[in-house]
């Protein structure tokens, strides 16, 4: 496969990317082909703004990031990123949980490459999302560094559920423009990980990315699957029995 790494850590040295070191290691083992995108190293431009666009006549924000995505004028980084999107056969985010959410040159990376026309808004009136759309096919996994304990980020845990916190990202980012969402991979408790804890960590890593091609996806419901009715709500019946909330959204 083609496996695109996108990476946010600021020291190289971190948990985050000696994970990162040991994950592209293992897929290229494997004989997969990488490409690696160091959002750090690259000097990533975190915001999203008109420059992006070049000349384009159009003062709705994310209309004029479809006009220049048609018309070619998005600035080349963008234009590496999505590139290196298309070329993917599976795209791995690696990053901390900071703040409940990845950081944001991880989320200024999801702002300027996922443009409208490329990500979504390419349908016209027959938008194709969730579970269609430009990347289809494609799959997506996140492996996630997390300080806290796992028991605070379970059902009953005061930091809540780690699958509604990760939902904004797995669902809405990666599972809109149509790549299937495989479970993550998170490691707990990382603010002090000693040799022998790592190794398990590194190993628990490498069998997760051998079996990649094998994984079955979260079952999230499409938008086109029948689910939902023609305000977007799941239709009555269709929810399993005992889901709440964003557990709604997974077919069981």
């Amino acid at each position: 496969m083609n496996v695109l790494v996108v990476y946010a850590h600021p020291k190289p040295d971190s948990l985050t990317g000696a994970l990162k070191d040991v994950a592209v290691e293992q897929l290229r083992a494997d004989g997969h082909e990488v490409r690696v995108s160091d959002l750090y190293a690259m000097g990533w431009k975190a915001q999203a703004d008109t420059d992006d666009f070049g000349a384009v006549d159009e003062s709705n924000f994310m209309l004029a990031s479809g006009e220049a995505y048609r018309a070619g004028t998005l600035s080349p980084d963008i234009r590496a990123e999505q590139e290196k999107l298309l070329w993917a056969d599976t795209v791995l985010l690696h990053f901390p949980l900071w703040w409940f959410g990845m950081p944001a040159i991880m989320k200024g990376w999801v702002d300027r490459v996922l443009t409208c026309g490329f990500a979504y808004g390419a349908g016209g009136t027959a938008v194709p999302r969730y579970g269609a759309g430009v990347l289809a096919g494609r799959r997506a996994m996140l492996v996630v560094s997390i300080g806290g304990k796992e028991s605070s980020y379970s059902d009953r845990g005061i930091n809540g559920p780690v699958e509604d916190l990760l939902f904004p990202i797995q669902h809405g980012i990666l599972y809109y423009p149509g790549m299937d969402v495989l479970p993550p991979f998170l490691v707990h408790g990382t603010i002090r990980v000693d040799s022998d804890r790592f190794d398990d960590i590194a190993d628990d890593l490498r069998e997760r990315l051998s079996g990649l091609e094998k994984l079955e996806p979260i079952r999230y419901r499409p938008q086109g699957g029948g689910d939902y009715d023609r305000s977007l709500r799941l239709a009555a019946g269709r929810e399993v029995p005992g889901a709440n909330g964003f557990g709604l959204h997974v077919a069981g």
